[in-house]
Order: C-alpha cells, then sequence, then structure tokens
C-alpha cells in the first residue's frame, strides 16, 4: 500500500484514517511478534559451544586471556558487556580497544604487539583478520573470532570463528551486531560454569548496540530493543543513570539512542579513543561515568563542527550522475568519513564512498541507500583494495590514491548493472492526514508501533499545496524553522511543523508540500504531537 516518493504523483497519495495508518502498520509485522523467550538457542551459532568451552577451560586453568573490541558504538557495547560479565565472575579480563588512527581496524599485527595471552577473544571484527590469525598461530596465542561482519571466500585460521553469516552456520536470525554475538557466547559460557548472572541486565547496553549498528527491529531483535529500552528505563548501571538523567524522559525511544546517544558513543572513537566511551559504559560509580559522559559531549561537539565542515566540502565535488559517488580530499578527519559518506549518500540519494588521503593512501567509509549492497559492489572491485569489510549498508576501505579514479569508473559500471529500483529510498509516504485526526490518540496508536528503526521506519506523511500561515526560527541561533499551515482552505485548525538545523526561506505566498513524521513532545509536563518535516518539495 505504502507509495515510494520517487515513484507516486502527488494525486494519487491516499488520504488516510487512523483504522488505515492501523492496518497499514500491523503489515509489517504479518508473522507473530517475536518475545525474548523466542531468542534462538545460542549453540546454533557456528562454533559458540566449541568457543564457550574454550573460555570455560580457560578461566579454569587461570589461564590469561585478552578480550579485542572495535572502536564503534558495537564494538564498545559488545566490549563493555564481556567486562561487566567478568567482573561479575569474578575473572581479570585484560580489554583492548584499537585506537583508529595508531592501531587500524580490529585484532591486526600492530594490536598483537602489546598483547601476551594465552587467548585472545575478538568481539565485533576478525572475520577478515587472516594475517593477525597466522600471528597468533606463530606465537602460540589461542584465538577466538566473534563478529557479524560479512565473511571473505578466505577465512582467518582460528580456534574457533562465531559469526552468523558464515555459510555453515545454522543460527535462524543472521541480522544481529557484534554485540549480540558477544552476549549469546556469553551465555552459553554462564551455562559451561554453571553461574548465576542475569543476561537480561546487559540489554540496557545491548539495545544501544542494536540502534546505533542500524540492525532491523525485525525479528528478535525488535524484543531486545523493547526490553532493552525498559532495562535502561530501570537499571542501576551508571552509566544507564547518566543517560536518563541526559534525555530527561518519561520513556526513552529507539530515536533518542539513535541520535542523541550513540553519536556521543561513536565521537570518542572517531576522534581520539574509544576507551573513553568504554570507560562511561563500565563505569562503578555516578561520578565516573558523568565525567566520562561529559568528555564524550564535548567530543561529540568537535565531532560535528568537523563533520559540517567536510560535508559541506564534499557535496561541492561530488558527481550526482554517478551511480555510486566517491569522493576523497587531503586530511579530511578520518573518523567523520562515515558520517559525511551517510551526510552525501541521503542528499543525493546514492551509495557513497568518501575517502581521506593521507602521504598517498586513501582511507574511507562507504554508506549505502535503498536495497544496494555496499558491501558486494566493493568486493567485485576489490583488486584495486588494500582492505575492505563491512555489511550490505556500511563499509570500510583502504587503497592506494593512484588507484582512486580506476575504482570509481569500476564501481560505478558494476553499479550500472543492478536494478535501478534498488537505489530507490526505502522510506515511504503512507498518505495524507486530514488535520483533525493529528492528536494523542495518533500519538498513542503510532507508539505502539515502537521500536522504529531498520526495517520499521516511523511513518512519513504527506503535507500537499498547504497555505502557508506563518513562517518562524527559533533556537539560541535561530537555526530551527517553525512552519505554521492550512491543508484545505476552509480548516480553521493550523498545523505546526518544525525543521530542525534549516532555516526555511518559505513565504505566506507560497504553498508548502513536505512529508513529515509525527513526534511525541514532551515540555514542561505537557505531551503533544510535534509535526518533524522530512523533506519540502
Amino acid at each position: 500500500m505504502s507509495l515510494f516518493l520517487k515513484k507516486l504523483r502527488f494525486d494519487d497519495v491516499p488520504t488516510l484514517s487512523k483504522s488505515s495508518i492501523f492496518e497499514l502498520l500491523s503489515q509489517r509485522f504479518q508473522s507473530q511478534e517475536k518475545k525474548l523467550s523466542h531468542i534462538p538457542d545460542p549453540s546454533l551459532l557456528n562454533d559458540a559451544p566449541k568457543a564457550a568451552k574454550k573460555i570455560a577451560d580457560a578461566i579454569r586453568e587461570k589461564k590469561k586471556i585478552t578480550l579485542v573490541g572495535d572502536y564503534d558504538v558495537d564494538g564498545v557495547s559488545a566490549t563493555a558487556i564481556m567486562v561487566d560479565f567478568f567482573r561479575q565472575i569474578p575473572y581479570p579480563l585484560e580489554a583492548i580497544i584499537p585506537n583508529r588512527f595508531s592501531d587500524g581496524y580490529g585484532v591486526s599485527p600492530n594490536v598483537l604487539k602489546r598483547i601476551d595471552s594465552d587467548l585472545i577473544i575478538t568481539v565485533d571484527n576478525g572475520i577478515t583478520a587472516i594475517e593477525a590469525a597466522d600471528i597468533c598461530a606463530q606465537r602460540g596465542i589461542e584465538l577466538i573470532i566473534t563478529d557479524h561482519h560479512t565473511p571473505l571466500d578466505t577465512l582467518p585460521c582460528a580456534y574457533a570463528i562465531v559469526n552468523p553469516k558464515l555459510s555453515t552456520c545454522n543460527y535462524p536470525f543472521q541480522e544481529i551486531c557484534g554485540a549480540q554475538v558477544a552476549w549469546l557466547l556469553l551465555a552459553l559460557l554462564k551455562k559451561e560454569l554453571k553461574l548465576n548472572i542475569d543476561m537480561r541486565a546487559f540489554l540496557d547496553i545491548l539495545c544501544i548496540a542494536i540502534i546505533a549498528d542500524i540492525m532491523p527491529l525485525t525479528d528478535i531483535n525488535r524484543p531486545l530493543v523493547k526490553e532493552g529500552l525498559k532495562v535502561l528505563m530501570s537499571s542501576n548501571r551508571a552509566s544507564s543513570i547518566i543517560i536518563r538523567d541526559f534525555l530527561n524522559k518519561k520513556i526513552i525511544s529507539s530515536e533518542d539512542i539513535a541520535f542523541q546517544i550513540a553519536p556521543r558513543i561513536n565521537s570518542a572513537g572517531r576522534l581520539e579513543d574509544a576507551s573513553i566511551a568504554l570507560k562511561f559504559f563500565t563505569a562503578q560509580t555516578i561520578n565516573e561515568a558523568y565525567a566520562q559522559f561529559e568528555i564524550l559531549n564535548s567530543l561529540n561537539e568537535s565531532r560535528r563542527e568537523l563533520e559540517a565542515e567536510a560535508t559541506k566540502e564534499a557535496l561541492s565535488v561530488a558527481n550526482g550522475d554517478d551511480k555510486v559517488i566517491v569522493v576523497a580530499k587531503e586530511l579530511w578527519h578520518e573518523g567523520v568519513v562515515g558520517i559525511v559518506a551517510a551526510r552525501v549518500a541521503e542528499y543525493y540519494s546514492r551509495p557513497t564512498i568518501v575517502l581521506s588521503l593521507e602521504n598517498g593512501v586513501a582511507k574511507g567509509s562507504a554508506r549505502s541507500i535503498g536495497n544496494v549492497n555496499i558491501h558486494k559492489l566493493i568486493e567485485q572491485n576489490s583488486h584495486y583494495l588494500t582492505k575492505f569489510g563491512g555489511h550490505k549498508m556500511a563499509a570500510g576501505l583502504a587503497l592506494e590514491e593512484k588507484h582512486i579514479e580506476a575504482f570509481r569508473v569500476a564501481i560505478n559500471e558494476s553499479a550500472s548493472k543492478l536494478n535501478p529500483d534498488d537505489f530507490l529510498s526505502l522510506e515511504a509516504v503512507m498518505g495524507v492526514v486530514p488535520s483533525d485526526q493529528i492528536d494523542l490518540e495518533l500519538l498513542t496508536l503510532l507508539e505502539s508501533f515502537e521500536p522504529y528503526g531498520e526495517a520499521n521506519t516511523r511513518p512519513l506523511f504527506l503535507i500537499r499545496d498547504a497555505l502557508i500561515v506563518e513562517v518562524k526560527t527559533f533556537g539560541k541561533d535561530g537555526s530551527h524553522s517553525k512552519v505554521k499551515i492550512r491543508q484545505k482552505n476552509d480548516e480553521t485548525t493550523a498545523l505546526e511543523l518544525i525543521q530542525f538545523k534549516k532555516v526555511l526561506t518559505l513565504s505566506t505566498s507560497d504553498k508548502l508540500t513536505c512529508s513529515y513524521r509525527v513526534v511525541k513532545n514532551e515540555f514542561n509536563s505537557k505531551i503533544s504531537a510535534q509535526l518533524i518535516i522530512d523533506k519540502i518539495y
């Protein structure tokens, strides 16, 4: 029933009632909604029972165990869950998150130089660490890889590889993040060691990882995020208390995590060192957590400034006619190229690769749109690259500067063979909602289908040729806009729409056609439906 904006004539958009909105949203979940009790047995994960037994034996034999994580939200969350679990055993665990700038990604030869252990466990990385695995074998270190990224044809030579995307894996749901893989493995370790540890208590961190890593909020991810947000609201974990205080809301949504919390956690690894975010998650006092959160806040502000400048530059050199946009520049901050890629991809509705150049080497990130598998496109042209990895919607890569143009041409040639519909935005406009239907009852209806996110996006509605009554800016620096409109000439009710971070140059002589979302606004203990502009046409 939903209509893609790229395909529709605005005249074809249906007018919706609350009951038709309910029916349309219900169609997204035609199978019975899963509960936590429906999470498949972790032992179905490839090598997971073998890995759990090896870790348990290492603990019994008092061997030295080192954990190697990743510097994004998923990797930091996975590391934090592992650290907390081992604290509760209790057993000493050395946890290392590589520094993006000095160590590179994941369990690398660089990182191994400072590890002297009997057993190394990776979380959210390692599936492409062939050289590092060989070094571990030479040094007599046993290696357990836990990851969720897409494997290459050749796998690392490790004691165990726990990854739902392996062709040999029987786990019934592939689309789980690195923190989920780690959490499921710990459930088996708990059983192996006969421990009394509440696995539900980790859901506050786990749900942040699922949301931040843009996992589809379907199947088991849905109950994990739902329950995780509830745990976040009640947990005594110091970091969760700080998050609650910062958001200051009666109910925390997945979008609060995606837009307010995840960028702050991510900023540590992007600009400085992810150990700051790890210290925040694993802080044992509120004061310690608060101190780390203040640093994250400061880094996030710096990240915003760097991102805004690089995005402006990237848009100025991007070729919007390419099927896959590839842009590169000297000294773009390596930590923000992923966000810049997402911004350019959104602007042009094209998969985008943004590369930072330094000393003849290009390192960067790719972000996709619609149904385009960017990892597959990159893999098809990997002979130009020195390394790459990722999944369908996002990837990282590196290559020599001299090969950028040839790579750009080649990846565009590969993309030209795809179905044009794959490039269409998956976000659809549902229809037009009469003004008298936009109220608290509609808000309650929409809330019943939360959490929203990947594969369950918050519904977009359309306002078509509306009369503009008033346009105002607001905020400290006047950088946000409010537009008061009437959908029909004879309406007495005016609707107010908001666009953040943009000054709208509209006048009362114009007519407005735009898509928008309905969200809950809590202000001075009053709750109201707030209309947020998505795109103006």
